[in-house]
């Protein structure tokens, strides 16, 4: 690279680092307040958020009134996935109403201890699908590579809450090793996807270690990183890490995003530092009952998301987890909604609806029926505004 240009691109980082670390917000200020002794500074570094994540009802109600029956439900539930919220993404949790939807994603309730008709521990069947641990090989050309058991914030309807949280780590050198093996060995694998847990929990000198094993793949030709960490602890988009990211171009990031209170400033700024610095930025929703379950909510989310640079790729039906049901919504709300995206707005702002069959059966595509009837050559379609057309197949 030329020395100009690189030293352009330093200072590129640098100014957009500055301006991720900008001016705290009342509320995040109030929330800083309740740490002693801790500055705008600390509340800026990634470090500092993980190592102060609210983790019991104790902590979480001075910053929040709980109800009784939330304060009951977490302590019931300490037994079950880990609660874990960091201070910044606890700033946009309402602190008063527990029917907010950040808040909804992140407290725990004693509903996950209800298991209902249908739902498993490993929904999506990755464990008979892992040839090696850490690794999950269900399409012929593509592998998922689980590398971290850690997020910065565990999901109340995380799909792999039966492997994510604190003291299970299985996770590390030695399993990396076996699966870079196996993907060398494997020469249809041209596509892997690094997730976890999330992979921005690692150091940055740990991920790149991994990067630099999968990129040496000869035959391994797409590259991607699922995390929601850019989103629920933006500050982890760092100069330094993009820098080092930059090496391993290109590199393809999917974000996982819930509803539009979750897209702020900061969150804008991460996107921002990863895409002018060339990573194409995509976006995973679950479609969450009383979350985002309603059309005008969902188009906000994907207009936001455009806005700042993330195409809308999925929305996913919420996999039956054992004692998910309180999140899970029906199909046809699904179709809905995507009747209420498609010819409603921009083909950029409308995902594919998918449903991860339970057992393993992959991701299967769910779309409104747009074709009313077909005979002899003669397709009868209907449009977004419920007008019928005829079209003739040659």
């Amino acid at each position: 690279m030329n020395p100009i240009n690189a030293l352009n691109n330093k200072v590129v980082l640098a100014q957009k680092t500055v301006s991720l670390r900008g001016n705290l917000s009342v509320r995040e200020k109030q929330i800083l307040k309740r740490f002693k002794g801790a500055t705008e500074e600390d509340w800026n570094d990634w470090h500092w958020q993980l190592c102060h994540r609210i983790r019991d009802k104790a902590t979480l109600s001075k910053f929040i009134h709980l109800t009784p029956w939330e304060a009951e439900d977490i302590e019931q539930t300490d037994d079950n996935l880990t609660m874990s919220i960091p201070p910044y993404f606890l700033s946009l949790m309402d602190p008063v109403d527990p029917a907010c939807p950040v808040r909804r994603q992140g407290v725990s309730t004693i509903l996950e201890q209800q298991s209902s008709l249908g739902e498993m521990i490993d929904p999506c069947g990755e464990e008979k699908h892992s040839p090696v641990h850490g690794l999950v090989h269900r399409y012929p050309d593509r592998v998922l590579f689980l590398v971290s058991e850690m997020c910065a914030m565990y999901c109340r309807h995380c799909t792999r809450s039966r492997m994510v949280g604190e003291g299970k780590r299985s996770l590390g050198s030695v399993t990396y090793e076996k699966a870079f093996d196996y993907i060398r060995q494997n020469k249809q694998v041209r596509d892997v996807l690094i997730s976890g847990g999330d992979p921005l929990m690692l150091a940055d000198s740990r991920l790149e270690n991994i990067l630099k094993a999968i990129k040496s793949i000869a035959h391994v030709e797409f590259v991607r990183i699922g995390t929601r960490m850019p989103v629920t602890l933006p500050q982890r988009v760092t100069g330094e890490l993009v820098s080092m990211l930059k090496k391993y171009s290109p590199l393809w990031i999917s974000l996982h995003v819930n509803h539009p209170a979750e897209i702020t400033g900061r969150v804008k700024t991460a996107c921002d530092l990863l895409s002018d610095n060339g990573f194409p930025l995509g976006s995973q929703t679950v479609l969450l009952k009383g979350i985002n379950d309603n059309s005008e909510v969902m188009k906000k989310l994907m207009h936001k998301l455009l806005k700042i640079r993330v195409r809308p790729y999925y929305i996913y039906q919420c996999d039956p987890i054992v004692g998910s049901k309180h999140f899970r919504t029906s199909l046809t709300s699904g179709m809905k909604i995507m009747e209420a995206l498609r010819g409603f707005t921009t083909g950029y702002a409308v995902p594919t609806f998918v449903v991860d069959v339970p057992g393993g059966g992959g991701k299967v595509p769910i779309s409104p029926d747009y074709v009313v009837s077909r005979h002899d050559g003669r397709c009868v379609l209907r449009n977004y505004e419920g007008q019928e057309y005829v079209h003739y197949d040659p």
